[in-house]
C-alpha cells in the first residue's frame, strides 16, 4: 500500500496491486474503510477490493456475475467486472507547486471476453481544501468494441455510525432519509443521479459522530455516471454501507442490451468518469 495524503483532507493508502484504489481513509485518527465487516461472496478479488474505502467495478461488467455473450461454454463475467486485482503501473507520485498530492498510474486490463483496455487514472488531494480529486479514463486497447460499464464502490464501516448519521441528495426520495433505510438487516436501491442542466450530482452521509461530527460530501460526473446505487449490509460480519456511482440502472445486461442501453467503445476510443470526496462539517 502507498501512503497518500496533502496538508489538509483525510490520509489515504492507494493499492497498487488492485487498480490504485483507495485502501484506508482516515480522519481524525479514524480509519472509516469497513476491513473484514464485509459479505463473502466467494470471490478472493473482491473481499481483498471490498475491504477498502473505494474500489472500482468494470470496465466490461459490474455487479454480480452474468453469462458472457455469445460464450458456448457457459462463461460468466466476474464478480463486479474485471478491474479487480489487476497491478498498477505508478507513473507520478508527487507534491506540486501548490502543495497538492498528486499519483497517476496506468492499469492494463484483461477483459472476461478476451478484449483488452487501458485504465488512466488520476488522483489528486486539494490541499487547501482537502477534496479528493479522482480522474480516470477507459481506453479500448483491444481489436473489437466492447459495452463499457463502470461503478465506483465507496465503502463506509458503519460501525461508525449512530441514529443520527442521514443520506442526503436531490435524487433521493424526500432528499434524503436515515442511514438504515428499509427494513432488516440490508437493503439496495438504485436512482438516477442526472438533472437537468446539472453535469454533477452530490450526496453527503453525515454527520459522522466518530470523525468529529463531519459528514463525508460525494461528487460526480452525470454525463458518464448518470446513476447512483445505495447499499448496506448488517448481516453479521458484515457491517458496511456503500455510495456507489453507476454507469447503469440496476437490471440485468440482457435488459440493458435489449433497451439499447450498452456504451459500445470501439477500438482507440475512450470514455472519461469522475469524482471526487471531502469532509465537510464538525
Amino acid at each position: 500500500m502507498m501512503e497518500f495524503y496533502a496538508a489538509r483532507g483525510p490520509r489515504l493508502t492507494l493499492d497498487p496491486g488492485s487498480v490504485l484504489d483507495i485502501g484506508a481513509c482516515i480522519v481524525d485518527g479514524v480509519d472509516l474503510s469497513p476491513h473484514r465487516a464485509i459479505p463473502d461472496d466467494g470471490d478472493p478479488r473482491i473481499d481483498h477490493s471490498l475491504e477498502g474505502f473505494l474500489f472500482t467495478c468494470g470496465p466490461d461488467h459490474i455487479r454480480h456475475p452474468e453469462p458472457i455473450e455469445g460464450a458456448a461454454d457457459g462463461r460468466k463475467y466476474p464478480l463486479h467486472g474485471s478491474f479487480s486485482s489487476h497491478p498498477a503501473k505508478v507513473l507520478l507520485t508527487t507534491t506540486d507547486d501548490n502543495g497538492d498530492a498528486v499519483c497517476e498510474a496506468e492499469v492494463a486490463v484483461q477483459l472476461a471476453q478476451g478484449g483488452t483496455a487501458l485504465l488512466s487514472r488520476r488522483w489528486r488531494i486539494d490541499a487547501a481544501t482537502g477534496v479528493v480529486h479522482l480522474n480516470d479514463r477507459v481506453t479500448n486497447t483491444g481489436t473489437a468494441a466492447f459495452p463499457a460499464f463502470l461503478m465506483y464502490h465507496m465503502n463506509i464501516g458503519a460501525r461508525h455510525f449512530d441514529d443520527g448519521v442521514r443520506l442526503a441528495g436531490a435524487m433521493l426520495e424526500g432528499g434524503g432519509f436515515p442511514w438504515a433505510f428499509g427494513e432488516g438487516d440490508g437493503g439496495v436501491f438504485c436512482v438516477l443521479a442526472e438533472r437537468a442542466g446539472e453535469e454533477w450530482a452530490t450526496i453527503t452521509l453525515g454527520p459522522i459522530a466518530a470523525i468529529g461530527g463531519r459528514s463525508l460530501k460525494v461528487s460526480f460526473r452525470t454525463d458518464t455516471l448518470p446513476h447512483l446505487q445505495i447499499w448496506r449490509n448488517q448481516k453479521a460480519p458484515a457491517h458496511v454501507f456503500g455510495i456507489e456511482p453507476v454507469s447503469h440502472r440496476w437490471v440485468s445486461r440482457a435488459e440493458l442490451g435489449a433497451g439499447g442501453e450498452f456504451t459500445m467503445l470501439k477500438p482507440r476510443e475512450s470514455r472519461d468518469y469522475a469524482l471526487s470526496f471531502t469532509f465537510i462539517g464538525a
